[in-house]
């Protein structure tokens, strides 16, 4: 499991109960409350969007909502910063492509 369990300054914190959420149709947990992005950094996920222009892949960068590598799609809400984001039990969470919008199917992975 990629969790961080004890931060070098930050130390240790309470983790919220276990939550289920969906990643693009796929069933995923994660601890009620933590970013969403830290959700599927521990699940092994690091890319959140593709880039419009050239369709490159993007995830945390600052980690501190201040840029938008982060976003995603977020109960149908499309540009969500996922590092500032709290988790909740049935969120359902998708791959963001471009601008706001979700790829189209038959479009390719």
């Amino acid at each position: 499991m990629n969790r961080i369990s004890e931060h070098p300054v930050l130390g240790t914190f309470a983790k919220g109960r276990s939550v289920v959420f969906r990643l693009d149709g796929r069933a995923m947990e994660g601890c009620e409350g933590e970013p969403i992005a830290a959700a599927l950094r521990a699940a092994g996920v690091l890319v959140h969007r593709q880039t419009a222009r050239r369709n490159e892949p993007r995830g945390v960068f600052c980690a501190i909502g201040r840029c938008t590598d982060c976003v995603m799609v977020v109960d149908g809400r499309p540009n969500v910063r996922t590092c500032v984001e709290p988790l909740r039990e049935g969120m359902q969470i998708q791959t963001q492509y471009g601008l706001g919008t979700l790829r189209h199917e038959g479009a390719g992975s």
